[in-house]
């Protein structure tokens, strides 16, 4: 039942805000106005009939026994990598198999497994009784299932969140930094490979830091040659990656490289933000938008649209409120003191933080397209009731604050 003394009206109007920023962004977006003709997609009315349905869904889980909701977390997460199995054999869209269709709506499991897998993965890592390594390695373990089968899909940019929220559960459990350091270190290999000086200084500065977290020569030399290792087979690794994943690494550092192919959706982003100036086009006046330059633009690419019509002003707005959102978050966190909601917590919140900034950074030109939505501004009914029913597990902890486990 809802506890009006320790609910979080604050985070839950901040969540509902968003929402509704969204449906506004996407009825814009999803209409084209050459002259005085208009038309418009249907996208909006979806997305709100998605909302409402998210709102009973919100209400349903407040009511929730604690003790059920804990329950099921184990039986759905494996119900969710059956579906991730089971979503391979479904016809392929966009030469991807990621969707169960029904009756016209589309379920992406990938999205709900996020959800589930913070939820089992701070399960384990709330066990006192495992030792450190073994909570490492159970918590990578049940990050892993999911994000293989989401690989197969393909579907590569998802994986970053999965990881992301792994971290930061990690170093919400008060595991040491130093095995935090080892699993991010043969990502910081990868990238500093291109270049064997900037290499070399990385293997140095991570052998002082592992020396100062105490670690052992044998662990040392095991790590620092596992990174080597890593950064001498990225050309193999180049060499048998796709064309278009290649595309999207080169066309990042310099889209000019293509501007009619794999360029030409970030160069028509930026072109759409920039041509907005200040205040804006106007309501529906995106030209971009208007005459389709912009793909995906009640999608991927619909911050996008806000800049374009409604400017500096109108991106910062959104930029503002998700500052609001998240700081909330992240204070409401520190008012969590059982262990495994905390870390669930930590986790939700990485994930929410790392898609809002890779979504706003793609559309501005800072990291490759990756096709991660907009939390709550983009159009997607499985990405807006997973990314809302994530709050709402944070809205729910909170709520039953003082009933220990």
């Amino acid at each position: 039942m809802l506890n009006r003394k320790k609910f979080d009206f604050t985070l839950a109007a901040l969540l509902l805000i968003l929402i509704f920023c969204g449906c506004i962004a996407i009825f814009t977006a999803s209409t084209s106005k050459l002259g005085e003709y208009s038309t418009t997609m249907n996208y909006w009315w979806k997305q709100l009939l998605f909302s409402a349905f998210l709102i009973g869904l919100l209400i349903l889980l407040l009511k929730l026994p604690l003790p059920i909701f804990e329950a099921l977390v184990i039986p759905l997460y494996i119900f969710n990598l059956a579906a991730l199995i089971l979503v391979l054999f479904t016809p392929p869209i966009n030469n991807s198999h990621r969707w169960f269709v029904f009756y016209g709506i589309n379920w992406q499991p990938s999205e709900s497994a996020k959800l589930l897998t913070i939820l089992m993965a701070s399960r384990i890592l709330a066990k006192e009784h495992l030792s450190e390594l073994k909570q490492l390695i159970f918590g990578f373990g049940i990050v892993l299932m999911p994000v293989i089968l989401i690989i197969i899909e393909p579907d590569f940019g998802t994986t970053l969140v999965f990881f992301a929220s792994l971290l930061a559960m990690y170093i919400a459990a008060d595991l040491p930094l130093f095995y935090v350091l080892l699993i991010i270190s043969p990502v910081i290999s990868i990238v500093t490979s291109v270049y064997w000086l900037v290499l070399i200084i990385w293997i140095v500065l991570l052998i002082y830091l592992l020396m100062r977290a105490r670690l052992s020569w044998v662990a040392i030399t095991v790590a620092v040659i596992f990174n080597v290792f890593i950064s001498l087979i990225m050309p193999v690794v180049w060499n048998s990656m796709k064309e278009y994943q290649q595309n999207r690494i080169l066309i990042f550092i310099d889209p000019m490289r293509d501007p009619l192919g794999a360029g030409y959706q970030i160069i028509q982003a930026k072109i759409a933000v920039g041509s907005g100036a200040i205040t804006g086009k106007g309501w529906l006046q995106g030209t971009q938008k208007n005459m389709n330059f912009l793909p995906e633009h009640h999608t991927d690419f619909i911050y996008s649209v806000i800049g374009e019509e409604f400017g500096f002003f109108g991106s910062m707005l959104i930029l503002l409120l998700f500052f609001l959102f998240f700081w909330r978050l992240s204070t409401a966190i520190g008012e969590i003191k059982v262990r495994e909601r905390k870390i669930a917590a930590t986790g939700i919140f990485a994930w929410l933080v790392l898609q809002a900034f890779i979504n706003i950074g793609m559309n501005i030109g800072l990291v490759p397209a990756t096709g991660i939505p907009l939390p709550f501004i983009s159009y997607g009914g499985s990405s807006l009731l997973i990314n809302g029913l994530a709050v709402g597990v944070v809205l729910k902890y909170l709520n039953e604050r003082g009933f220990m486990k």
